[in-house]
């Protein structure tokens, strides 16, 4: 990767539109729209500033990897993607800011009709369905309840409606969805936001690109400057 070129990798949707005003405050305007455009890399005002568009859970990968000097991503994809490496937070990522963007959490969800305080009182050994492996898994052994974790990549709604889990862990943001589908939230397991992720090495041999974009993300969100 070119020294004097640095690379950002966001995802499409929320995460992608929130981050823009913190790169604008950092004088950064990215000059295609990624709903419109088919281009996977865009340019933005500043020759030596990119952007690749890459799926939330490759963000942590591509930068760990040098395929982008930084990123945003949930705190969710951050824990997961530790997880998948031996559970060690942040491996060979730098995790300097939570920009306090798409904001969400992370809980526990059931049909309406099912009793789950009754059953975890009971000691009843739950299907849970989740994306969040990592997350579900720590989460219940804490507590002592004992749990079958079925991964699955689509609609977790559907899940207990089949008979497939009793219960789901997943992003919560309105709730609209869980009571289109009469799922209740039991239990709330944490709350999300997206973090910036910066490659240690990049930070190194690309600090006097980094740095004031860091300290402008800063000052936009009203906190100190953060110290590598």
């Amino acid at each position: 990767m070119s020294t004097d070129t640095l690379t950002l990798a966001l995802s499409k949707g929320r995460i992608f539109d929130e981050t823009l005003p913190l790169l604008r405050a950092a004088g950064i305007e990215v000059l295609e729209d990624p709903q419109t455009s088919r281009k996977l890399i865009l340019p933005t005002n500043r020759p030596g500033v990119r952007v690749v568009l890459v799926r939330a859970t490759d963000v942590p990968t591509y930068v760990e990897h040098g395929g982008a000097d930084l990123g945003v991503c949930g705190k969710d994809t951050l824990i997961e993607h530790a997880a998948a490496w031996g559970g060690s937070a942040h491996v060979g990522l730098y995790e300097p800011l939570d920009l306090g963007i798409a904001r969400c959490r992370m809980s526990v969800a059931v049909p309406a009709e099912f009793d789950y305080v009754r059953a975890v009182h009971q000691g009843a050994r739950l299907r849970v369905a989740t994306k969040y492996v990592a997350i579900a898994r720590e989460f219940f052994a804490a507590k002592g309840v004992h749990v079958d974790l079925i991964k699955l990549y689509g609609s977790m709604e559907l899940a207990p409606l089949t008979g497939l889990a009793d219960a789901i862990v997943d992003l919560v943001s309105t709730g609209n969805t869980l009571k289109a589908n009469r799922l209740v939230e039991v239990e709330r397991i944490m709350d999300i936001s997206s973090r910036l992720v910066v490659r240690p090495a990049s930070l190194k041999v690309k600090g006097a690109l980094i740095r004031p974009l860091l300290d402008a993300f800063a000052q936009a969100l009203g906190h100190a400057a953060p110290q590598p």
